[in-house]
């Protein structure tokens, strides 16, 4: 998909995302066992420890060359021109990759950026160069020689202060140094990515072009978090001489509206609350190479309201749509469908939703009422009456579709009975016959937030509020803006939430379970805490074997299906809308890959109002 790895795979693992239950984007992974064996077979054989044969000098015309990440997969037959315009319903508050850990933002910055290495579309346990040509990786997996590429350019852009045009200028190991710097500055806003990169020991630098990432000690992730690394244009943040400051980063209001990259994209205009345009960078490093998008102008409009999304993808305002299961089922039959002007695409995602109680209310942190709210809930009558049957039900963290999912647990049953009696037992009555349970002369009440926007959350919430009311449970419902919602989650500041997580090709469950990262700023927002868990996520972490890895995240699951410090609900379908006039289009098992797609000249149409 996009260049940087370290954005597709890990920031967005980080993301709260806006692209919840059923609203979910546009990427997918169905082989994550088979993906997570052969990687590791590989490892253990040395096959990613070597260095590729050098390239002869690149010249201004294509040259299709092996050493470059997914080059088969673009149409040598494309021609450019054209747009692809999507509708988001959210801004992001801004672009910085590092302090903004929002799904918009990271999806945007991946286009204007480029990690050393990709994944293989088609097969994703391989790594394949992009600005790095080569790279060797020591026996204990602790230590990763990069050899950079050289030519690969900064974008131009004018300083924001100055107003000084700067000229496109080369990458070097010291802009992925600095990367490091600004990780692991105590004073940057960015917890939740620190973590992958704490036991990170020290970035060496040989020469300008070459360098070694050294590791503290073997963890699983190592490779994607080291391959996977984009450079920060230091030059962009800070003058000749400056000393970084990781406040002034963080605030640097301005900066953090614009994006200073050097992937295949950059960013021309941001028109706030309207749209953000993005244009072909002619100073990117692919374009040489036969990796340049065909696609000139990728533009995301901001459109709020889904039937107002779903009416401008039938008025051609928009290219691409994320469908809900009832645009999916109910409008199956509007003429842009049957006349084939728009195709549809389905196929699940890495990713589930969840209800999550914070565990600073007091109401939650017994296990017994969790499983009770569990058990109130009827996730099948969720599943077909508003997902039409477009998800597959979940019962923990991990993928149903790799083997690190837990077959053998069965879901609580939806059980009104059985969830009465644990919450008679965790000590709650109605005592005076008011209808709502209390205990200790507290009412048994909380707030569920919904996402305004979400036509999911706004059928599904009513049909929980009614289900639990009959229990003597007051759920009210808050309907807020995703930028409010995200904000009360960093906060900690709410007492139940609806969201979802999208799954990594190496599951790693520290980020979102380990009782460290509790603390504002980590993605452990409900603040559970589990001392055996907290040591399989350390083992699972520092283990290579798959079989054990495997043992061990059952073992994860079976510890979170006994809590339930989540309500567990569905791997939603990817269900998607785009225009018949892209070609090259093919689902890989990381979903869409549109920097491939391209359009005839007679079918391009222009961006409105450029």
């Amino acid at each position: 998909m996009n260049g940087s790895i370290y954005l597709k795979f890990i920031l967005t693992v980080l993301t709260l995302s806006v692209i919840i239950l059923g609203y979910l984007g546009i990427s997918a992974l169905d082989r994550l066992h088979r993906v997570n064996v052969r990687l590791l077979e590989k490892i253990e054989k040395g096959e990613f420890i070597k260095t590729a044969p050098e390239k002869k000098k690149v010249s201004a015309e294509k040259n299709f060359s092996s050493n470059i990440a997914n080059l088969q997969f673009f149409d040598k037959n494309a021609v450019s021109g054209g747009r692809l315009i999507r509708a988001i319903e959210a801004e992001p508050p801004n672009l910085n990759p590092i302090v903004c850990n929002e799904a918009t933002a990271s999806q945007m910055y991946g286009l204007c950026s480029v990690s050393l290495a990709a994944r293989n579309w088609e097969k994703p346990e391989e790594f394949l160069p992009m600005l790095a040509e080569s790279w060797t990786i020591s026996k204990d997996h602790k230590k990763y020689r990069i050899k950079l590429r050289r030519g690969a350019l900064w974008q131009r852009y004018t300083d924001p202060v100055s107003g000084r045009e700067v000229p496109p200028r080369e990458i070097t190991a010291e802009d992925f140094k600095f990367f490091i710097d600004v990780i692991k500055n105590p004073k940057v806003n960015c917890a939740p990515l620190r973590v992958y990169y704490q036991d990170l020991d020290k970035v060496e630098i040989h020469s300008p072009y070459e360098f070694t990432v050294t590791w503290k000690k073997a963890f699983f992730g190592s490779m994607s978090s080291t391959l996977g690394l984009s450079p920060l244009p230091r030059h962009f943040y800070l003058k000749e001489g400056e000393k970084f400051d990781g406040s002034a980063f963080n605030d640097d209001h301005v900066r953090n509206k614009m994006i200073v990259g050097c992937g295949p994209y950059r960013l021309v205009r941001w028109e706030k609350d309207r749209r953000l345009l993005f244009e072909r960078n002619p100073d990117y490093f692919g374009n040489a190479y036969g990796i340049a998008p065909s696609l000139e102008y990728l533009v995301f409009e901001v459109i709020k309201h889904p039937n107002t999304r779903f009416q401008a993808l039938g008025g051609k305002k928009i290219d691409q749509l994320g469908l809900t299961p009832d645009q999916w089922v109910r409008r199956a039959d509007v003429p842009m469908f049957k006349n084939g002007s728009v195709r549809r695409l389905k196929y699940l995602l890495p990713s589930y939703t969840y209800i999550g109680y914070n565990q600073k209310n007091p109401l939650f942190r017994d296990k017994r009422v969790r499983r009770a709210l569990t058990m109130l809930i009827d996730r099948e009558k969720i599943r077909k009456d508003i997902y039409f049957d477009l998800a597959e039900n979940v019962n923990g963290p991990f993928f149903p579709g790799s083997s690190y999912y837990n077959k053998n647990i069965k879901n609580l049953p939806y059980s009104p009975v059985a969830a009465r009696k644990l919450l008679a037992e965790a000590g709650w009555s109605d005592s005076d016959g008011d209808g709502i349970l209390d205990k200790n002369k507290e009412k048994f009440s909380f707030t569920m937030l919904q996402i305004a926007t979400s036509s999911i959350q706004q059928k599904m919430m009513p049909m929980i509020k009614e289900s639990l009311a009959k229990a003597g449970i007051d759920m009210k419902i808050q309907n807020v803006e995703w930028s409010v919602y995200i904000r009360r989650l960093e906060e900690r500041n709410y007492d139940a939430c609806c969201l979802g997580w999208m799954s990594n090709f190496d599951p790693d469950m520290y980020q979102i379970w380990h009782s460290s990262q509790r603390s504002s700023g980590g993605s452990n927002h409900i603040g559970y805490a589990n001392a055996e868990l907290d040591k399989l996520i350390i083992k699972m972490r520092e283990t290579f074997d798959m079989p054990e890895r495997i043992r061990l995240a059952h073992r994860i699951s079976e510890i979170l299906h006994e809590d339930q410090p989540y309500t567990f609900l569905f791997c939603p379908y990817s269900l998607v809308a785009l225009s018949s006039r892209y070609r090259n289009v093919r689902i890989f098992p990381s979903g869409l890959a549109d920097e491939a797609f391209w359009v005839p000249p007679a079918e391009q149409l222009p961006v409105p109002g450029l």
